[in-house]
């Protein structure tokens, strides 16, 4: 009962503190960039105090992470994450689906900030534009940050990586830090979210130059590796 009161503040305070957030984003977007992420990363300050205020969440912090731009591969459990690391990696270019990029005056303010546009199709075409668009952020400095198995999961679910990271892996010529994350366990999709610490584990720093197949497989293993199901 007492998650479910929980669940329910956080609900009503984040949405509705959201909304004018949300709206106002085209007004920043169009001062620029900087002004843009300057807006995303109050947003997600607020997503972090609602967690730790409403739902008693907290957030251990493993491993380093290097100096400079890098090539971020992180674990997809819950929207905990895409807000979260936000902030933590200083507002990195981010892979946004396509159907967020698609609406109207939202999607031209997230594109933006730098977001990559990600079609879950996979046609040639989109992949191009989301090379062209990590390209473009990793040229203004900044890190990338991917959900390399394509979507959110749940707990235990292992999918293999989409082709689009191995596409960027290669273009931008980035160190890759695969981010492990165990943010399902206290907010799933649907239920009582409860309370406790989310992990995110900054895993070894894997560098440029390996093939496909073994840089897939050591990022698809250390962004599992607090995945208990």
């Amino acid at each position: 009962m007492i998650a479910w009161l929980r669940t329910a503040a956080f609900t009503l305070v984040f949405y509705a503190g959201s909304l004018p957030i949300v709206a106002s984003v085209p007004i920043s977007a169009m001062l620029g960039q900087k002004a843009v992420i300057a807006h995303a990363t109050a947003w997600t300050r607020f997503h972090r105090w609602c967690a730790r205020v409403l739902l008693g969440i907290h957030i251990r912090i493993e491993g380093q992470r290097p100096d400079g731009p890098a090539l971020y591969a992180s674990k997809h459990q819950a929207m905990f994450e895409t807000l979260e690391l936000e902030l933590q990696l200083d507002g990195p270019a981010m892979a946004l689906k396509q159907e967020l990029g698609d609406l109207p005056m939202w999607g031209w303010a997230a594109r933006r900030y730098g977001a990559l546009v990600v079609d879950r199709e996979g046609s040639a075409a989109a992949l191009r534009q989301m090379i062209r668009e990590g390209v473009a952020a990793k040229e203004a400095g900044r890190s990338v940050l991917i959900f390399p198995e394509g979507t959110r999961v749940l707990p235990g679910e292992q999918p293999p990586l989409k082709s689009g990271f191995a596409g960027l892996y290669r273009m931008l010529g980035l160190p890759v830090v695969p981010v492990a994350v165990d943010s399902g366990r206290l907010m799933p999709k649907r239920g009582a979210k409860r309370p406790g610490v989310i992990t995110f584990r900054y895993g070894e720093v894997i560098p440029t130059g390996l093939s496909r197949a073994e840089v897939e497989a050591r990022v698809h293993a250390a962004i599992n590796a607090l995945d208990r199901g």
